[in-house]
C-alpha cells in the first residue's frame, strides 16, 4: 500500500478563562478521505512573568461540529440534546511549555473541531494597565496518514485479499448507495500461510468523537463470518479494516463480499413537487386561485393508500431549504406544513445541513399532532431525528439507533400533541426526520389509520435568541462562523435559561438606582463650583453627571434598562466626562493664570478625546492627564510658595478641612475602582466610586478669587434707585 502523509497547522491563540462559549478558542480542521491515522500535536505554553502560576488547559474534540461543552456545570434548555464531549487536560506547572499527542486510527473524513480554554473566570474586573496578566497560548497541528490505493468492493462480488502481517491490516472500502436499507458483509475462505486456525478482526466504520459507533466482529476458524447492518450512511464510503490476530510472520488470505438490500421510496412526482413550489410562491399574488396546489396535494394524497404503502419501504416528503442569513435556515414542506403519517412505512423528510457552514447553530424540530386526524385514539406517532442515515424501522427500533449514529427520539399522541427537539451544534451532514404511526396492540389495527403532523424545522444561530437575559453573538475562526450566548443579570447556561444565580427584578432595579442616582453626588460639587465662580468646571461636572447617569441606565444587564441614545455614544461621553472632570479639577487647584488655564482646558480635552477613541479602557487614558495636571499643579504651588516665601496653600485650615479629606476620598475611590470591583459587586462598588469621586471634587475645589464678591442676587435683581460711585480716574481738571 502507498501511504501519503500530510501536515496541517493553524496559528496559536491566546487562551482565556471560561465564562461563556466565546472564551473557548476553536480550531477547525478538515480530515481528507481514506485517512488511516490522525495525530494531533497540541502545544500549550505560558509566559515567564511572575504572575504566571500552574494552570490546567482543557481541550475538547468533536467530529462534524464544534464541541458542546459545559465547564461551569450549568443547565441546558429544555428539550436540548446534550452528549458529553471528549476532552483531555494539559497541565502547565513548572514547565513553560507542554506538548501532547493524541492519536486516532481510522478517523472519519470531514470536519473536525478542537476547543481549548482555561478554568472558570474569577469574575474580577481588572483595569487595563494596572496589572500584567499571564499569557497562556495554545496551538493545534494535525498530521494525517492516508492510503492512496484502497481497494474498492463491488456489491455482490467477492474480492480476494491478503493480510501480510498483523502490523499491516487490510483496508478496503465500499460505497453505500442512496436508499440502502441493509448491508450484508461476509468473509469467506479464510486461510493462513502456516495452515493454522484463521483468526481475524473486522472493523466497520470510522471513529467519530465524542461517541464512536464502530462495529467490530472477530472471526475464528475456517467457517464463513458475516455481519448485517441496517440504516447505513447514504451516499458515503464505508471503511472496512481487517486485522490478523495470528503470529507476526503469518499471512492471511480471505475473500470479502458485500451485498446491499435497497429500499423503494414512494413520493409524489417531481412535476407535482415543482407545481406545488410554484403555487406556494405565487399564492400571495393577485388573482391566484390555488388550483395547482390543491391538485398536487390531492394527487399526492391519492398515492398513500394501503396497497401503495406496502410496496414502498418509506414515503418521501419533499422539503425545500431556504437560507435566511448566516447560520439561519428554514425548511419548508412543499405539500404543506402537515405531513401524513402511516403505520406500514415511515414518512421521511430530508433536512440538508451539509454545506459546511451550518454546524455553528442550533437545529430545532417541532412536531404538532392534529388530534382530529387520528382515528386511533391510543396510537402514537414516533419520530427519529438522525444524521447521515434515516431510521427505517421505527416500529421495531424505537431507540432511534442507526448503524453508526445514535438518533434523537420524539413522540406525539393525543395526550401529548406537541414535541420539540433542539440539536446544539448539529454535525455537518444530511439529517433525516422519520415518522411512523405505532399502535400498542400491534400494527394490524393501524393499517387503515392516518395521522396529520405539522412539522416545523429550522436552523437558528441561538435558540430563542438567548432569551431576555442573553445576547447572541456570532463568533469567527478564520472563515468559519458559529454562535454563542453571552448571559447577564446572573443568568447562565447554553441559552441563558439557568436561573440558579439569577438576579431578581428587585435586585436589578436596586442596581440601576444605585448606579444612576449615585451620580447625583455631583450636585454638591456643581453648587460649590458655581458659588465660587468656576462656571466652566461646573459645566463639565454637569456634563459628567448627565452622561454617567444615562450610560449606567443603558448599561444594565436586566430588564431595568433605559437608553436615550446609542450605547456606544453614551459610553464614550461618560468616559470623556470622567477624565475631563479630573483634568479641570486639578488645573483649577493649580491657580494658574486664567488665559493659560482655559488654553490647557481646551488642549487637554482634545487630547483626552483622541486617546479615548484609541483605547477607552486603558489606564493611561486616565492616569496620563492626571499625572500631567499634577505636575502642573505642583510646579504652580512651588512657584507661589517661593514667591511668597511660605508654604502654599498657606492656611492650615485649608489643608486640614479641605485638601486632606479630598485627597483621602480620591485615593479610596481609586483603590475601589482598581482593586475591588467584580462582576458580582459592581453595582455597589462602582456606586461608591461615584460618591467618593464627586465628594473629593467638592473638597478639592479652591476658594474663589479675593477680588470677586459672592453672588448677591438680591442686589442684582432690583428695581429701586441706588447711589452709584464713579470709580473712574479724573484725567483733566476744569478750573
Amino acid at each position: 500500500s502507498l501511504y501519503v502523509s500530510e501536515y496541517f497547522s493553524q496559528s496559536a491563540q491566546k487562551l482565556s478563562f471560561y465564562s461563556w462559549y466565546g472564551n473557548a478558542k476553536v480550531f477547525h480542521f478538515h480530515v481528507p478521505e481514506d485517512t488511516v491515522l490522525l495525530r494531533w500535536l497540541l502545544q500549550a505554553s505560558r509566559g515567564k512573568e511572575p504572575e504566571c502560576t500552574s494552570m490546567e488547559v482543557t481541550v475538547h474534540f468533536r467530529y462534524g461540529a464544534p464541541p458542546v461543552i459545559n465547564p461551569l456545570g450549568t443547565h441546558f434548555p429544555a428539550n436540548a440534546t446534550v452528549r458529553p464531549s471528549y476532552n483531555i487536560s494539559i497541565t502547565l506547572s513548572s514547565t513553560v511549555q507542554n506538548t501532547t499527542f493524541v492519536n486516532i486510527t481510522t478517523p472519519a473524513a470531514g470536519d473536525w473541531f478542537i476547543a481549548a480554554h482555561l478554568p472558570e473566570a474569577a469574575g474580577r474586573i481588572e483595569v487595563k494597565g494596572f496589572s500584567t496578566p499571564c499569557t497562556y497560548m495554545f496551538q493545534a497541528d494535525m498530521f494525517v496518514l492516508r492510503l492512496t490505493d484502497i481497494p474498492v468492493l463491488e456489491p455482490g462480488v467477492a474480492m480476494p485479499q491478503t493480510i501480510i502481517s498483523p502490523a499491516k491490516p487490510l483496508h478496503v472500502k465500499v460505497f453505500v448507495p442512496k436508499y440502502t436499507a441493509r448491508m450484508w458483509l461476509e468473509l469467506r475462505n479464510c486461510v493462513t500461510s502456516e495452515q493454522k486456525t484463521c483468526a481475524v478482526r473486522v472493523v466497520l466504520g470510522s471513529i467519530t468523537l465524542p461517541q464512536s459507533f464502530q462495529r467490530i466482529i472477530t472471526c475464528t476458524g475456517n467457517v464463513n463470518c458475516s455481519l448485517g447492518l441496517d440504516s447505513l450512511p447514504w451516499e458515503k464510503w464505508l471503511q472496512i479494516m481487517v486485522e490478523s490476530l495470528g503470529t507476526a510472520n503469518a499471512s492471511v488470505s480471505v475473500e470479502v463480499l458485500a451485498a446491499f438490500t435497497d429500499c423503494r421510496p414512494g413520493s409524489t412526482s417531481s412535476f407535482l413537487n415543482f407545481s406545488s413550489l410554484n403555487q406556494s410562491q405565487a399564492g400571495s399574488g393577485p388573482g391566484s386561485t390555488g388550483t395547482a396546489g390543491s391538485s398536487a396535494l390531492s394527487t399526492g394524497t391519492a398515492l398513500h393508500n394501503a396497497s401503495d404503502q406496502r410496496s414502498f419501504c418509506l414515503q418521501n416528503q419533499p422539503v425545500v431549504r431556504e437560507d435566511l442569513d448566516v447560520v439561519s435556515v428554514r425548511y419548508r414542506l412543499l405539500n404543506g406544513p402537515s405531513v401524513p403519517v402511516y403505520s406500514i412505512s415511515p414518512t421521511l423528510l430530508l433536512l440538508n445541513l451539509n454545506t459546511g457552514v451550518d454546524s455553528g447553530g442550533s437545529l430545532v424540530v417541532n412536531l404538532l399532532l392534529n388530534k382530529t386526524s387520528l382515528s386511533q385514539a391510543n396510537a402514537t406517532v414516533v419520530a427519529c431525528v438522525s444524521a447521515a442515515s434515516p431510521v427505517l424501522s421505527l416500529n421495531t427500533t424505537q431507540n432511534c439507533s442507526t448503524a453508526f449514529f445514535q438518533g434523537y427520539p420524539l413522540s406525539v399522541s393525543t395526550s401529548s400533541a406537541e414535541a420539540m427537539l433542539i440539536v446544539l451544534y448539529p454535525q455537518t451532514d444530511d439529517w433525516f426526520l422519520s415518522l411512523q404511526l405505532i399502535c400498542p396492540k400491534g400494527q394490524g389495527e393501524c393499517n387503515a389509520a392516518e395521522a396529520k403532523v405539522t412539522v416545523i424545522a429550522y436552523l437558528t444561530p441561538c435558540f430563542n435568541d438567548c432569551g431576555p437575559y442573553g445576547q447572541c453573538s456570532l463568533l469567527r475562526r478564520h472563515g468559519y462562523l458559529y454562535a454563542g450566548c453571552s448571559c447577564k443579570a446572573g443568568w447562565s447556561g447554553w441559552s441563558c435559561t439557568d436561573d440558579t444565580k439569577a438576579q431578581s427584578v428587585g435586585a436589578q432595579n436596586l442596581a440601576t438606582f444605585l448606579l444612576t442616582l449615585s451620580n447625583l453626588m455631583f450636585l454638591p460639587a456643581i453648587v460649590v463650583a458655581v458659588y465660587r465662580y468656576y462656571l466652566v468646571e461646573a459645566s463639565v461636572y454637569t456634563y459628567t453627571m448627565f452622561f454617567s447617569t444615562f450610560y449606567h441606565a443603558c448599561d444594565q444587564p436586566g430588564v431595568a434598562v433605559m437608553c436615550i441614545m446609542d450605547y456606544d455614544t453614551l459610553q464614550y461621553c461618560d468616559f470623556l466626562g470622567s477624565v475631563v472632570s479630573i483634568w479641570v479639577t486639578i488645573l483649577c487647584m493649580s491657580r494658574v493664570k486664567k488665559i493659560l488655564k482655559y488654553v490647557l482646558f481646551v488642549l487637554g480635552t482634545l487630547v483626552i478625546a483622541m486617546s479615548l477613541q484609541l483605547d477607552r479602557r486603558g489606564v493611561w487614558n486616565m492616569m496620563g492627564p492626571c499625572l500631567f495636571a499634577l505636575i502642573i499643579m505642583i510646579a504652580a504651588w512651588v512657584y507661589h510658595g517661593v514667591k511668597r516665601r511660605h508654604c502654599y496653600p498657606s492656611s492650615w485650615k485649608r489643608w486640614v478641612f479641605y485638601l486632606l479629606p479630598g485627597i483621602t476620598l480620591a485615593f479610596i475611590a481609586i483603590s475601589v475602582y482598581a482593586f475591588m470591583e467584580t462582576n458580582e459587586n459592581y453595582y455597589y462598588t462602582h456606586s461608591i466610586w461615584h460618591v467618593l469621586v464627586a465628594g473629593s471634587v467638592a473638597f478639592l475645589l479652591p476658594p474663589r478669587d479675593k477680588h470677586k464678591k459672592p453672588w448677591a442676587w438680591s442686589q442684582k435683581l432690583t428695581c429701586r434707585y441706588q447711589i452709584c460711585q464713579n470709580d473712574r480716574e479724573e484725567l483733566y481738571a476744569v478750573t
